[in-house]
């Protein structure tokens, strides 16, 4: 074990799913083919093996989280009233995080029968790509700098307090901020937060992102099998994009083949695995919990804080 694990119990996968028993999965194959990414390959048996014991994880500190809110009450003689439960998604890009925080949602739905699951994207507080060429950091999307990290620390402290709150939508069809979308979130039970930059806060070192967290979730990979799944994301974001030109990803489309993988291999070298290396990985050790991923997208370790 490296020395950034330090604080972390290592656990394998089989102890792990030992240790919940039940075998029903809460949702359906086809269920989980609508969550998926593109090109992610998690099956029943993964719900079953990593994602329930990981519910079950979750309700002992959503319980913890309840007694405390309870105990803070009566120690401050007031009334604290309802907040959500946020859990913090983060990991490089084309690791998983998207699949991982829709199954959440579904499962938290499904185990909470009357609870408001909601989850956002912090792809939604980057800076418009008009701001990002003003200040010529489009080419740092994804970076630090290119996040509006008040907005999104404004709209964490609005979600802890039990306000309302609207934040504006990414879309990855457009490659940008749309305009004149919101979406708007009003007192949800749970709340995931799913993004890159979730552990960081560059812009105000007194103040980070996961200390509005009660649980958080890193998944970890090899750069080098990221980097293959960004490639097989890359292709299939591109057979999706064939006949729709208002799709960002259709002028690659017009590419010889060749043109667009040496083209997303260099993306991937000069931005995302510089930011992972830089940026991302660097923050893991905030996570409550670290899964871990092999070559074929399996999970095969995880890792909590002690």
């Amino acid at each position: 074990m490296t020395n950034e694990f330090i604080n972390f119990e290592k656990i394998s996968r089989l102890r792990w799913q030992d240790l919940h028993q039940t075998t029903t999965p809460l949702l359906t194959e086809e269920e989980l083919e609508n969550i998926k990414s593109l090109n992610d390959k998690i099956n029943i048996q993964d719900v079953i093996d990593i994602y329930l014991p990981l519910i079950s994880l979750i309700q002992i500190y959503k319980h913890h989280q309840e007694n405390l809110a309870f105990s803070k009450g009566i120690f401050l003689q007031k009334d604290v009233g309802k907040r959500p439960f946020i859990i913090g998604v983060s990991g490089s890009v084309a690791v998983g995080k998207s699949t991982t925080s829709r199954l959440l949602q579904l499962l938290l739905t499904r185990t909470y029968k009357h609870s408001k699951v909601e989850m956002v994207t912090t792809d939604g507080f980057l800076y418009p790509n008009k701001v990002l060429t003003e200040r010529n950091i489009l080419n740092k999307k994804g970076f630090p700098e290119s996040y509006n990290m008040e907005l999104l620390i404004n709209f964490l402290d609005a979600m802890k307090s039990g306000a309302e709150a609207s934040i504006p939508v990414y879309s990855h069809e457009i490659y940008d901020i749309v305009p004149n979308k919101q979406q708007t979130l009003s007192a949800p039970d749970f709340l995931i937060v799913e993004g890159i930059n979730v552990f960081q806060n560059p812009q105000n070192e007194r103040l980070y992102m996961s200390d509005y967290f009660d649980f958080s979730i890193y998944i970890d990979a090899d750069s080098k099998h990221i980097e293959n799944w960004y490639l097989e994301r890359f292709k299939a974001l591109l057979d999706l994009a064939k006949m729709d030109t208002t799709n960002y990803y259709h002028r690659f489309t017009e590419w010889s083949a060749d043109e667009a993988l040496a083209f997303a291999k260099n993306i991937w070298k000069s931005i995302n695995l510089v930011n992972l290396e830089k940026y991302i990985e660097p923050t893991r050790n905030r996570a409550e919990l670290i899964l871990h991923k092999s070559e074929d997208h399996k999970i095969d370790e995880i890792y909590l804080k002690k």
